[in-house]
């Protein structure tokens, strides 16, 4: 059973809420264009991404926590995405290892894993947590940037929030009863850094992995070019769930800005607010390369684990497949901008 605390830890965000609403509704106000008679009786989902094919253009975001939703947490997920031929992010707020969770998929099948880190003020702390992601086979290093401190979270204060009992923090070195001391804020604020920097961060980052670098937290034009210009591999558009600052974009109104300043010199991705297939249709034709998802994932878990999470990920993938067979799409080259249409103020449909 997973308890109300902690529905209300994944489920909320930061103040008013306004863009956990806005990051999922956003995406009502594009019209998808339909092209008929076009033969779709062998349509094909699948992408590469990480230099490896996937069913198709979503993978599993680093979310923290997963034990909350079930016991076996991040490796339920891992299997479930390895089954379902997606990748998977891992939180450094994970209740399992690296090493475990790369584990639990490889044993499935070919995975790619990512490491989520912030800016920690241990560095050597930060290049334990990298260099056993890399020895693990991670391929890539997502540096969260939207977080140099803590949103304000009014759900956490009124529960005062701690992880449950038994839970340990192995990426972060950190026993259950470390983590339950303290509050979720002041232990994250205890742990990470907000003196941080595109001068600072990257070439340190570059120094200590061989991984690629992509940067978590990107809403504008400017970070995008700076990524660039810092030589990220990619960029994920994402205000964090809407957990850190509340009336920033919703994260498919922002996609569109991000993915022109982009080039085709970096990879972009997104996440945030997708519920379901034509979600992802949509992000593809704003310029997404692939998206990301971490709710649906934890309400799978907490359903019915490693099943419950792969359910979730097959649901998703049906309806994009159908979404692509009803509007003409043979493949994910065949989804661009003329995809989709917005309705105007005055009210008819107007293209892109």
């Amino acid at each position: 059973m997973v308890y109300t605390i902690v529905v209300h830890f994944y489920n909320s965000g930061s103040t008013d809420q306004l863009t956990v609403t806005e990051n999922s509704t956003a995406y009502g106000k594009y019209r998808l264009r339909p092209r008929v008679l076009v033969d779709v009786s062998e349509t094909d989902t699948s992408t590469t991404v990480f230099g490896q094919k996937i069913t198709f253009p979503l993978c599993v975001a680093p979310a923290g926590i997963q034990a909350m939703a079930h016991p076996d947490g991040e490796l339920a997920t891992s299997r479930a995405c390895a089954k379902q031929k997606v990748h998977m992010g891992v939180s450094s707020f994970a209740n399992y290892s690296v090493e475990e969770i790369r584990a639990a998929g490889l044993d499935i099948g070919p995975i790619q894993h990512t490491m989520q880190v912030y800016t920690m003020q241990d560095r050597a702390h930060q290049e334990r947590i990298i260099r056993r992601a890399e020895a693990a086979g991670c391929v890539a290093i997502f540096l969260t940037a939207d977080s140099p401190i803590l949103g304000v979270r009014y759900s956490e204060h009124r529960n005062d929030f701690r992880a449950p009992e038994g839970l340990d923090f192995p990426m972060l070195e950190k026993t259950s009863e470390m983590i339950r001391a303290e509050r979720h804020e002041d232990g994250f604020t205890g742990v990470n850094s907000s003196s941080h920097s595109w001068a600072r961060e990257i070439p340190w980052l570059r120094s200590v992995t061989k991984m690629q670098i992509w940067i978590k937290g990107v809403l504008t034009a400017e970070d995008v070019e700076l990524a660039i210009q810092y030589g990220c591999e990619g960029v994920v558009v994402s205000n964090h769930g809407g957990r850190q600052l509340d009336g920033t974009p919703a994260t498919i109104d922002a996609l569109p800005e991000c993915a022109k300043a982009a080039k085709g010199k970096i990879r972009v991705h997104i996440d945030g607010g997708i519920r379901n297939g034509t979600d992802i249709f949509k992000a593809l034709a704003l310029g997404a390369e692939c998206c990301w998802v971490g709710r649906p994932i934890i309400w799978g878990l907490a359903y019915d684990g490693e099943a419950g999470a792969g359910k979730v990920l097959d649901i998703l993938h049906t309806e994009f497949k159908r979404c692509m067979q009803l509007t003409g799409c043979k493949s994910i080259a065949d989804i661009s901008p003329a995809s989709l249409g917005v309705v105007r103020s005055d009210g008819p449909l107007a293209r892109l």
